[in-house]
C-alpha cells in the first residue's frame, strides 16, 4: 500500500482510541457484532453509534483485531492487548479492578475499541501518559486516551539499550542485533518530538519539541472527529488554501518552513514531499551502507514483517521470495539500526508531515548524515537543510535556553516566545511565559483569515528614541526585537554610576551586552544610538537606501529571512555575494584592497580587538580575550596568548570606562553580521572612533573615517 493510500485511511494524530466523553460516566460495551449500546443507562444517540461503527475502532474484521485468530490459544497476548482489545485497555487503566499501568492477562479476540474503552471512570480524569522512553507527559486533555496507543513501542532509549547490550562497535555487523520496530501510527510520539524521544535521536543534536499548531488544533481531538476518527478538513481550510479533502493536506507548505529540506531545488513542493525526498535519500544511504560497510545488501518492504530483508540478488528492489521472515536482514550494525529505525518510524506515521514535520526533517537528515560518515561516496546533502529559518527553528538556543527553568522571564519573552510580542503590543508590558517551540503565525498576524499584521506607527528603542519606517509599515514589527537591549544612553548611565575616570578600574562596571542582531538600531544609526557614540563626534543617521528597498521586509524574505539577493543585481550588477558590494568611496581600513564594505569593516573590527587587548594588558594590567559563543564574551586571558582558551572561564572584571566603550562597540559589530549593509558608513565611523579612543592615533594610522 502506498503512503498516499495509507494517508486516506491512516493519517492521524489519532487513528484509534480517539473518543471524548459525550456525557459524564461510563459507557457500556458497544461491540461491532451488535448489542444495545448504552450511555449512562439510556440508549446512545444514533448518530454517535453510526459514526463510531464506520471507524477503524469498530472494524471487527481488521487485522488489528483478527491477527491472533490462528493462534493457540486464540487470544490477544499481554504485550498487545492494551491497544488491540477493549479488555486489555481497561486492564491497563485498572478500570477492571486490576493494577493500573500494566496488562495482567491476555484478552479476548472478540472485542474492538468500544465506547467503554474510552468512556469509563478512569478515563474521565486521565490527563497524563507515559511514553516508551519513560517520559511522562502531563496536563493533557481527553487526547490522553488516544496517546496510550498512538505512541509506538520503542524509543531512543530502547534502541540504545539494544546497541549497548550487543557490545558492538558502531560499524560492526551481527546477526544478534535485530531490527527494532516502533510499531504503527505513533502519531503522539511524532507530535511531541524530542520531548518523548520516539524516533532515534543522535547524541549531541537538538531536536524539535512538540509541534505547536494553532490553539484548539494542537491535540488529537482538536484535529480529528472523536468517533469517525476523520480529520476536520473543513476547519483546516480556514488557514490553509485549497484544502477540500484529507489528501489536500499533503500539498500544504507554510511560510515558516521556507527552506529546501531535501535539497532538490524545489521550494514550491509541500512539506510532505520534502520529507518524502529526504526519506528517499535515507533509503539510498541505507542501501549503500549495507552493501559497503555491513557487507550484506538490504531491501525494505513496508507490508512484510520484519520489513528489512537481505537483497539476495543485490538489485536494490524486493523480488519474489525476498520479503519473507527467514530472509530477514541479519547484518545490522548499530549505525545501520539507528537509521533503519528512523526510516520505519517515519514510514509508519503517514501523517508525520502534519504531526511534526520539522522533527522528522531533522531525524531523516541526521540519519543520512551519520551513514555518510562511513560511506566512500556520501549521499549529497550539500543543498539540503536540517532546520527551518531562525524564527521557526525550535532547536535554537533562542527558544531552548529556558527549558530547564520551565519559564522564560518577562525581560526576554517579547522576542523569545510566540506569545510575548502580541502581549506586549496589547498591554505595553512584558510578563513571563512558558518556553515556546519557536515564533508562530500569531506572533505577527492578528488573524488567520487574511493574515493581517499587527499595525504599528512607531517603536520605542533602548535609547528612548521612538522610530518608524512609516505609519503602519509592516517592518515596524521587526524593530521590536531587532533593536538590541542597550545604547549610548545606557552605557553612559552605567559609567556615570561607577563615578571613575576613563582609565580607572571599577568593580561597579560590568560588560554591557547589546544582545544579538540589532539590525534595526544599526539601520537607524544616530537616531537610535544603538552603538556607543563618542561625545563630540557626528554620526550617520538612518541609512537611506533606494526607495522600495529600505525596510526589513523589502530586503529580506519575511519568513525565510534570507536576503533577496536577486533584487540587488538591478543596481549592483552581478556579484559573488552581497559582502562584495561597494558603493561608497574611501579606503576605510587603509589596507589598499579593492573590497566590499564588509571587508573594510572586518579589518577595522579585527584591529579594534587588537587595540582592546593591548589596552587591557598595558593600561589595565589584566589581559583580555573574546569568545563570541560564550557568555559573558570577555574573559581573563590568563596565558596572554590572545585567545579565550577552554580553561579560561573567568569573566573579565577589571573594566575601565574606556575599555567598556570599546568592548561594547566591538560586540555590537560582531552581533550584527549584516552591519555592512544595514548602515556601513555608521559602523565604520563607530569602529574608527573606538580605535582612536582605546588605541590612540597609531591605531587608526592609514585609516579613513567616513
Amino acid at each position: 500500500m502506498s503512503r498516499k493510500l495509507m494517508f486516506g485511511v491512516g493519517f492521524a494524530l489519532l487513528l484509534a482510541a480517539a473518543v471524548v466523553a459525550l456525557m459524564p460516566g461510563a459507557r457500556d460495551t458497544a461491540l461491532a457484532q451488535g448489542g444495545d449500546e448504552q450511555c449512562d443507562g439510556a440508549p446512545c444517540p444514533a448518530w454517535i453509534v453510526e459514526a463510531w461503527s464506520g471507524s477503524g475502532h469498530a472494524d471487527a474484521t481488521a487485522e488489528a483485531f483478527r491477527h491472533w485468530d490462528g493462534e493457540d490459544p486464540k487470544e490477544v497476548p499481554v504485550a498487545c492487548a492494551k491497544c488491540h482489545s477493549e479488555g486489555g485497555y481497561l486492564d491497563f487503566l485498572g478500570a477492571d479492578g486490576s493494577a493500573a499501568g500494566v496488562v495482567d492477562a491476555p484478552a479476548s479476540v472478540e472485542t474492538v475499541i468500544s465506547c467503554t474503552a474510552c468512556h469509563n471512570p478512569v478515563t474521565v480524569s486521565k490527563d497524563s501518559v507515559v511514553f516508551p522512553s519513560g517520559v511522562e507527559i502531563t496536563g493533557l486533555d481527553a487526547s490522553a486516551r488516544c496517546m496510550e496507543c498512538h505512541q509506538g513501542r520503542e524509543s531512543t532509549v530502547s534502541v540504545n539499550n539494544a546497541i549497548v547490550a550487543s557490545g558492538l562497535g558502531l560499524d560492526d555487523p551481527s546477526p544478534d542485533l535485530g531490527f527494532r520496530n516502533i510499531h504503527y501510527f505513533a502519531a503522539a510520539s511524532s507530535l511531541y518530538g524530542s520531548e518523548v524521544h520516539g524516533s532515534y535521536e543522535f547524541e549531541g543534536m537538538a531536536y524539535q519539541t512538540k509541534f505547536e499548531h494553532v490553539p484548539g488544533y494542537d491535540s488529537c481531538i482538536g484535529c480529528h472527529n472523536v468517533h469517525t476518527l476523520e480529520l476536520k478538513v473543513s476547519e483546516c481550510s480556514v488557514c490553509h488554501d485549497n484544502v477540500a479533502s484529507a489528501e489536500d493536506l499533503m500539498a500544504i507548505r507554510m511560510p515558516g518552513s521556507m527552506v529546501d529540506y531535501d535539497g532538490d531545488g524545489d521550494m514550491e513542493e509541500s512539506i510532505h514531499h520534502e520529507l518524502e525526498g529526504l526519506q528517499e535519500l535515507l533509503y539510498q544511504a541505507i542501501q549503500t551502507y549495507a552493501s559497503e560497510v555491513a557487507g550484506t545488501p538490504i531491501v525494505y518492504d513496508g507490508l512484510a514483517y520484519p520489513y528489512f530483508f537481505i537483497d539476495t540478488n543485490a538489485n536494490g528492489t524486493v523480488d519474489e521470495g525476498e520479503a519473507a521472515f527467514p530472509n530477514r536482514y541479519n547484518a545490522f550494525t548499530p549505525r545501520l539500526l539507528q537509521a533503519a529505525y528512523n526510516f520505519q518510524a517515519y514510514e509508519k506515521d503517514p501523517g508525520a508531515f502534519a504531526h511534526n514535520g520539522k522533527y522528522y526533517a531533522q531525524i531523516l537528515y541526521d540519519s543520512i548524515a551519520t551513514l555518510n560518515e562511513a560511506l566512500a561516496q556520501p549521499v549529497d546533502l550539500s543543498q539540503a537543510h536540517r532546520n527551518p529559518p531562525g524564527h521557526f527553528d525550535g532547536t535554537a538556543e533562542a527558544f531552548r535556553h529556558w527549558d530547564e527553568d520551565g519559564e522564560v522571564p518577562g525581560t526576554c519573552t517579547k522576542c523569545h516566545t510566540s506569545e510575548g510580542l502580541p502581549f506586549y503590543l496589547d498591554q505595553g508590558v512584558t510578563i513571563s511565559f512558558s518556553p515556546s517551540t519557536s515564533l508562530a503565525c500569531s506572533t505577527c498576524h492578528t488573524n488567520f483569515e487574511d493574515f493581517a499584521l499587527f499595525a504599528l506607527n512607531e517603536v520605542a528603542f533602548p535609547s528612548g528614541a521612538k522610530l518608524s519606517f512609516g505609519e503602519g509599515v509592516a517592518s515596524n514589527l521587526c524593530l521590536n526585537c531587532h533593536q538590541g537591549r542597550e545604547s549610548t544612553v545606557s552605557v553612559n548611565a552605567h559609567i556615570a554610576a561607577a563615578g571613575v575616570g576613563d582609565d580607572e578600574v571599577s568593580d561597579k562596571i560590568r560588560f554591557r551586552n547589546v544582545h544579538y542582531f540589532a539590525a534595526g538600531a544599526t539601520l537607524f544609526g544616530a537616531e537610535a544610538q544603538g552603538v556607543y557614540q563618542y561625545e563630540g563626534k557626528e554620526y550617520a543617521g538612518r541609512f537611506a537606501h533606494v526607495p522600495g528597498f529600505d525596510t526589513c521586509a523589502s530586503c529580506h524574505n519575511a519568513h525565510a529571512l534570507t536576503v533577496q539577493e536577486v533584487l540587488c543585481t538591478a543596481c549592483h550588477g552581478q556579484f559573488e555575494d552581497v559582502t562584495a558590494i561597494r558603493m561608497m568611496a574611501g579606503d576605510y581600513d587603509g589596507d589598499g584592497a579593492q573590497e566590499g564594505v564588509a571587508g573594510e569593516l572586518a579589518t577595522m573590527h579585527e584591529a579594534l580587538l587588537a587595540a582592546i587587548q593591548t589596552y587591557a594588558a598595558d593600561t589595565v594590567g589584566t589581559p583580555i580575550a573574546y569568545n563570541a559563543a560564550a557568555y559573558p564574551y570577555w574573559f581573563v586571558d590568563a596565558n596572554a596568548n590572545g585567545v579565550a582558551d577552554p580553561d579560561e572561564a573567568d569573566g573579565y572584571a577589571t573594566w575601565t570606562p574606556r575599555l567598556l566603550r570599546a568592548a561594547y562597540n566591538y560586540q555590537y559589530a560582531a552581533k550584527d553580521p549584516g552591519a555592512f549593509a544595514h548602515n556601513g558608513r555608521y559602523v565604520a565611523q563607530v569602529l574608527y572612533d573606538s580605535l582612536l579612543d582605546v588605541g590612540g592615533e597609531g591605531a587608526v594610522a592609514g585609516m579613513t573615517r567616513p
